[in-house]
């Protein structure tokens, strides 16, 4: 059975950090695509950055270029998004992604509010 835990939400100060991270259980994390995307309330989710199963190629939403970083750790089954100069306008509930051909799974998501 497929697990995606995502952690490291929260509530911080504009100008803040924050690490998100995501372990994987159930399956063969090095071969899967791991993405993290997010969604505010009344908007459509959306991706934020997309990172590749050996973790060499990684994109990411304009919003979030230069200011996110998407990491992973194969060995620890383990997709990070380290979240710098946060905005309001980050505030969401922040989803992890595993995909694989036709496979597609989600966790349960984790909340970062923005606010001072």
């Amino acid at each position: 059975q497929v697990q995606l835990v995502e952690s490291g939400g929260g509530l911080v100060q504009p100008g803040g950090s924050l690490r998100l991270s995501c372990a994987a259980s159930g399956i063969i994390f090095s071969i899967y695509v791991m993405g993290w995307y997010r969604q505010a309330p009344g908007k459509q989710r959306e991706l934020v950055a997309r990172i590749g199963a050996s973790g060499g190629t990684t994109i990411y939403a304009d919003s979030a270029k230069g200011r996110f970083t998407i990491s992973r750790d194969n060995a620890k089954n383990t997709v990070y998004l380290q979240m710098n100069s946060l905005k309001p306008e980050d505030t969401a509930v922040y989803y992890c992604n595993a995909v694989r051909g036709s496979f597609n799974s989600w966790g349960q998501g984790t909340q970062v509010t923005v606010s001072s």
